[in-house]
């Protein structure tokens, strides 16, 4: 039984609805809504609170620097890609670049996919105009549909059911794979993407497969019999932002003490809904997950304090991350105070570098884009920066895609403005493609690598 963490007797699943809730979605009929609530919270949980605890103990591990964490996948992911090629595509991405950081960093390496939920997104207007014609704002297929029409953009609850249920198939596909002989590590040949078999990182990839393979070998030759590389772990994570849907499904379990979010294993809280007295901490507090927070710019290392104190009353190992978004320009000025102000608290947290999100910018032709060279640029000084006041970065936090999209600038294939036109696909914020995705592994990896060899 878990008892890690006190029952709190001022909270329970609806407590949130007691305080100001942002970036909610407004329904025309409640009644409605009820309806689909109770029907999604007599479904089978998504995920079990034994894979919650098993999750919350590797994310301590990592924060003591003996595991590293990689959290990867879209921005904001729709019903249409329940489709298993695209399924199989996004974990081939994530086996791929964590092989490549266990063989660099030498350490158990956590897999931690934005997938199976991430079906709502924040948005910074609550309408959207075009041609002098004011609809409200898509905010992901778990809300509204994208369609610039009035019956589009209406929150329909029964989209709430919809995306339970395709992240079910989700993530029974997923753990079929993974369970299945997919991931076999004697195998990995068959994590390749067909479009990327001529691109110039192959060569130093397939030289990591084949270091893998061999050392496999000459273990099992050893040990006179199989190793056991046939399945990965592979958990789930999304923003916990309709609390509506997050209600749903949040349960207790005979065997286990408190309440759990079973629809997800890692729920993370955006910056944007992180308010102090807010209905997104008000619920977060009050569930045994590990939970993530979004560190952005604007941030006070007032409000860092606070936050790590509400959530992390009793310094649980592995319950919180926060992972840190500053932008290329600004992370070395800002990181340091946020570090030394969670070393005051006293908690022992899981910091995750996310190179993304603070590096967004526009083209002339007012095209989402962000450029490799500023995501490389915050990540390597995320890197100095921990290991210059002794702290440890746990893990990075991309968005990307097994698909050979075009969204991102720069890279080894070197994509230009020019080039987005060609295959962007995100309809919301661009994410790294395979090959790009491919890169930025190996360049972490050999970071990993000089940080094991002391250099």
């Amino acid at each position: 039984m878990n008892d890690s963490t006190p029952q709190m007797k001022d909270w329970s699943p609806t407590s949130w609805q007691q305080k100001t809730a942002q970036q909610q979605a407004i329904y025309p009929d409640p009644a409605h809504l009820e309806q689909v609530l109770r029907t999604i919270a007599s479904l089978p949980p998504l995920v079990t609170p034994w894979e919650v605890d098993a999750l919350k103990a590797r994310f301590a591990r990592a924060a003591r620097g003996e595991m590293f964490l990689l959290q990867g996948g879209d921005c904001a992911e729709s019903f249409d890609q329940c489709d298993p090629a695209a399924i199989a595509a996004s974990l081939k991405i994530l086996l791929q670049m964590s092989l490549i950081l266990i063989h660099a960093a030498q350490k158990p390496v956590i897999r931690v996919g934005r997938i199976a939920g991430q079906y709502a997104k924040p948005r910074s207007a609550s309408e959207e105009i075009r041609n002098g014609v004011a609809l409200p704002s898509y905010r992901g297929d778990l809300v509204n549909r994208s369609g610039f029409t009035e019956e589009d953009r209406v929150p329909n609850p029964d989209l709430l059911l919809r995306g339970y249920e395709r992240a079910a198939l989700t993530l029974n596909y997923l753990r079929a794979l993974a369970d299945g002989g997919f991931a076999d590590l004697h195998h990995p040949e068959n994590w390749r993407l067909d479009f990327a078999q001529h691109s110039a990182l192959s060569g130093e990839y397939e030289a990591i497969v084949d270091s893998v393979r061999s050392a496999l070998h000459f273990l099992e030759a050893v040990a006179g019999s199989d190793t056991s590389t046939r399945r990965v772990d592979l958990y789930t994570s999304h923003e916990a932002l309709l609390l509506h849907y997050e209600q749903a499904q949040t349960k207790q379990s005979p065997a286990h003490t408190g309440w759990y979010n079973l629809s997800t294993h890692f729920p993370w809280i955006g910056m944007r809904t992180a308010d102090l007295d807010g209905a997104h901490i008000e619920y977060a507090r009050g569930i045994h997950n590990p939970i993530g927070i979004k560190v952005g710019p604007g941030m006070t290392p007032e409000w860092l304090s606070e936050l790590v104190r509400i959530l992390d009353p009793h310094n649980e190992p592995g319950r919180l991350t926060l992972i840190h978004r500053l932008g290329a320009n600004r992370i070395g000025q800002i990181l340091p105070s946020f570090i030394e102000t969670v070393r005051k608290t006293g908690r022992t947290v899981l910091w995750v570098a996310d190179p993304m999100h603070g590096n967004t910018e526009e083209t002339a032709d007012g095209i989402k884009t962000r450029r490799f060279d500023n995501i490389l640029k915050e990540l390597e000084q995320a890197f100095d920066v921990h290991e210059g006041m002794g702290s440890i970065l746990g893990g990075v936090h991309f968005e990307l895609t097994g698909e050979d999209v075009t969204e991102c600038i720069g890279g080894s294939s070197g994509l230009t403005a020019q080039d987005l036109k060609r295959a962007y696909k995100s309809p919301v914020d661009p994410r790294l493609n395979y090959e790009q995705s491919l890169e930025m592994a190996l360049l972490v990896g050999r970071r990993l690598r000089l940080k094991r060899r002391g250099v």
